[in-house]
């Protein structure tokens, strides 16, 4: 039974966590604004997508090989929608060499929480779905 469920949210359940890191890194970006050097980075939805439909976002993705643990950056091992984070190009970087641009954050994070309530939608209406076709 679960596996319908999960076959069912499968899709939305990816989504959700690939939004929610993306929500994460805009916090980031957004508080370390005035952070010197700071480089603004964002995901790659449509390739941490894929990479989560095709079973990898349950933890059990491929990881990269290293041979010192300072290889990877702090938190990359955390999500598998990590391996998706590029940084954002910057038509203009601060003086101090920040590339965060606010009104680029803050639009980004402003879609994307709309993206998140759209997701949240359609599993409230496939979980109201099922519990109605199980009550009849």
């Amino acid at each position: 039974m679960s596996d319908r469920f999960d076959s069912q949210l499968g899709i939305h359940r990816a989504a959700l966590g690939a939004l929610t890191y993306r929500q994460e890194l805009l916090a980031s970006n957004i508080a370390n604004a005035d952070t010197p050097d700071f480089k603004a980075r964002d995901i790659d939805f449509k390739g941490a997508l894929a990479t989560a439909v095709a079973g990898r976002a349950d933890g059990s993705h491929v990881g990269l090989a290293t041979t010192s643990p300072r290889h990877i950056v702090a938190g990359a091992k955390d999500s598998p929608f990590a391996l998706a984070v590029g940084y954002r190009t910057e038509f203009q970087p601060n003086a101090d060499g920040n590339t965060v641009n606010m009104d680029i954050e803050r639009s980004a994070f402003a879609e994307n929480a709309l993206r998140l309530e759209a997701v949240l939608t359609f599993i409230r209406g496939d979980i109201k779905d099922m519990q109605l076709a199980l009550s009849q």
